[in-house]
């Protein structure tokens, strides 16, 4: 069954504490928070002190997505805020391995990260070390972006890639554009943890909607 992880970057942010605890009533596997720093890419979203306000309403996941330049430096700040996964871009400017390490000595998931034009064979020096990794299926940087078909290769080459190296706990993400008309493409690709936006956070019932994204 495929696992659920709404992107909090699609809720009321007007209302946001509320939004997570409706999302974990809904049936939500974690929830997806999308850090921008404006550098890495073209846009800003929240930072360290909003998660720890939030992680203090709710035990769900929270899978922290760091779509910024030195991911290195906020270890430890999104360490102390309460996150379980932090996943960061290997487009970075970090030392992967040692962000890895750092993450890890915190007792956190480490995932990495690939942008779209980004291939398959830049995660593989680093598998043994990661419990996720996370396809862009849309440029990062914006929600309610359409779903890119053509990543469905790239996730399939490191399923493959994980399953000759004896790596079957390690989750393949999909985030962007995930849907009714998309999720279905991921699942069969192998994808593991579908963040899903607008299509979850704006369904008339979040919870049906969550319940049939996981039925696939």
């Amino acid at each position: 069954m495929i696992k659920i992880s709404p992107s909090i970057l699609s809720c009321d942010f007007s209302k946001m504490g509320d939004e997570l605890i409706r999302m974990e009533q809904s049936g939500a596997d974690m929830v997806h928070f999308d850090i921008m720093d404006g550098h890495f890419v073209p846009n800003i979203t929240i930072g360290a002190p909003v998660v720890k306000c939030l992680r203090n309403l709710s035990d769900i996941t929270i899978d922290v997505h760091l779509m910024i330049s030195d991911p290195l430096k906020y270890i430890d700040d999104f360490a102390d805020a309460g996150a379980d996964i932090i996943t960061f871009h290997v487009e970075c400017d970090s030392d992967i391995d040692d962000t890895i390490a750092k993450i890890k000595s915190r007792g956190i998931k480490p995932g990495l990260v690939l942008k779209p034009n980004t291939p398959a064979w830049t995660v593989f020096p680093y598998l043994e070390k990661l419990d996720l990794v996370l396809v862009m299926t849309v440029e990062p940087g914006f929600g309610g972006q359409s779903f890119m078909p053509e990543m469905m290769p790239k996730v399939k080459e490191i399923k493959r890639e994980c399953q000759r190296r004896g790596l079957n706990n390690i989750l393949i993400e999909a985030d962007g554009g995930i849907g009714r008309d998309t999720i279905e493409q991921a699942s069969e690709a192998g994808v593991d943890v579908c963040v899903a936006g607008t299509a979850v956070f704006r369904a008339a019932d979040p919870a049906k909607a969550i319940e049939l994204f996981k039925s696939f």
